[in-house]
């Protein structure tokens, strides 16, 4: 499969009355974002609102990140199974709205959402305060379930992203950059002397919304299996889940997966970058042993050599992590486990839920229990009554003056597991 991605650089965005890219402006239309969210009889009011890197503003509670795309050349479209049909992506030319970002917020859990701040010492934990974000503050009817809220609220994000996306269907990309991954027999053969690689994408399926999409279908029900590395560049593989703030994959950390681009970067070069296998992590022990007796299993079935094993979420998924990582390299397959550390404040804790002897190798992103405070912002987008709750937070943590003080998990990709971040450590 072989895919064009065409970079539009977005150096600002701004309200208007149409959508329009126009010299790196992003102009977007408030009335006719909010007359498609508002379509769900779900949603009770949506406020628009934008924030640049560099402004005294802090957006919370964070639930999304989504990245505006479109699809210009090729099958299938934007999100396929939840806003386009479910053809195969992966191939043609996305056009991209890059440094541009659609956040979804509100209280749909109440302690595991996130804090985006745009500038102080928070915004050096989070991608996020990098893009130019169109933050939509999203208020469920009276009485709607947390589940409902959270779906009403996924499918706004996806939908307001598509819209925008459109806008640059006929804009001329700023850069093209092309990847591909050639069928297996085709892909083996052509670097015969470099080692072949794999990576093993550990996807959020606890359920109780913390939930991960494959083409519109519940990760969790799924056995691991194979994709196209480009079919999760193309929009596959979106997020439903409502874990840490710190280390869960946004559907922008999907849509611009590190590791997927570091490996093909260095593809034919010192490595063969073979393809993707995806897995869940569910709950019970009986669907952990199928799903990592799977991955195990298809390592060595594709001949791989080495992989890259990332998780999503932390302690029950440490099993997880951990299971793929012992059974893997049983078949002689060399791994590398990229996770982060729940270590206590004073970093002197366990890191992770498991261990074993097997995992010898491990990329951390850095300790969530890290203590920090956030100053306070001249502007809040979205509201702070719930701060003393979120995952992170205590009693106390929300002072009088609008200052946070909270472990570093409070913040929306401080910590991501596929090493979206700025965070790691060294061995000393």
């Amino acid at each position: 499969m072989k895919l064009e991605l065409g970079k539009i650089n977005i150096k600002s965005v701004k309200l208007g009355n149409k959508m329009e890219v126009k010299d790196g402006v992003l102009t977007v239309c408030e009335e006719s974002i909010k007359k498609l969210v508002l379509e769900n009889d779900q949603i009770k009011s949506v406020k628009v609102e934008v924030a640049h890197p560099g402004e005294k503003t802090r957006i919370t509670p964070v639930k999304d990140v989504i990245e505006p795309r479109v699809k210009v050349e090729g099958p299938g479209g934007i999100f396929p199974g939840m806003v386009s049909k479910v053809d195969t992506v992966g191939t043609g030319r996305t056009n991209v709205l890059s440094g541009a970002a659609v956040v979804t917020c509100g209280k749909i859990v109440g302690f595991q959402e996130g804090i985006i701040d745009m500038s102080g010492p928070g915004a050096d934990y989070t991608p996020f305060s990098k893009t130019c974000n169109i933050c939509l503050v999203i208020e469920p009817v009276d009485g709607l379930s947390q589940y409902d809220y959270e779906a009403a609220a996924r499918m706004a994000g996806f939908r307001v992203a598509d819209l925008i996306g459109k806008a640059a269907k006929d804009v001329k990309p700023d850069k093209v950059e092309t990847y591909e991954t050639k069928p297996l027999l085709e892909a083996i053969a052509e670097y015969p002397k470099l080692p072949k690689v794999g990576y093993v994408y550990m996807l959020q399926t606890q359920g109780l919304l913390h939930d991960t999409y494959v083409y519109g279908v519940d990760a969790k029900k799924i056995v691991p299996t194979m994709v196209y590395p480009t079919e999760v560049m193309d929009g596959a593989i979106v997020s439903g889940n409502c874990v840490s703030a710190c280390d869960k994959n946004t559907t922008y950390h999907h849509q611009n997966n590190p590791i997927i681009e570091d490996l093909y970067a260095r593809h034919g070069k010192d490595l063969n970058f073979i393809g993707v296998i995806i897995t869940n992590e569910n709950v019970f022990l009986a669907d952990k042993e199928r799903s990592s007796n799977w991955t195990a299993k298809l390592c060595r079935q594709l001949g791989f050599d080495a992989v890259i094993i990332s998780q999503e979420g932390f302690g029950n998924p440490d099993t997880d992590l951990i299971m793929n990582c012992k059974k893997v390299e049983a078949e002689g397959v060399k791994t590398v486990i990229v996770t982060n550390e729940y270590a206590g404040r004073d970093g002197k804790s366990q890191s992770l839920a498991d261990a074993d002897a097997a995992a010898d190798a491990v990329v951390t992103g850095g300790n969530s229990n890290e203590l920090i405070v956030l100053p306070p912002m001249d502007k809040v987008i979205g509201m702070l009554d719930y701060t003393n709750k979120i995952a992170g937070g205590f009693d106390g943590s929300l002072r009088p003056d609008g200052s946070i003080e909270a472990e570093i998990q409070v913040i929306t990709g401080a910590t991501n597991e596929i090493g979206f971040n700025v965070m790691s450590a060294i061995e000393v």
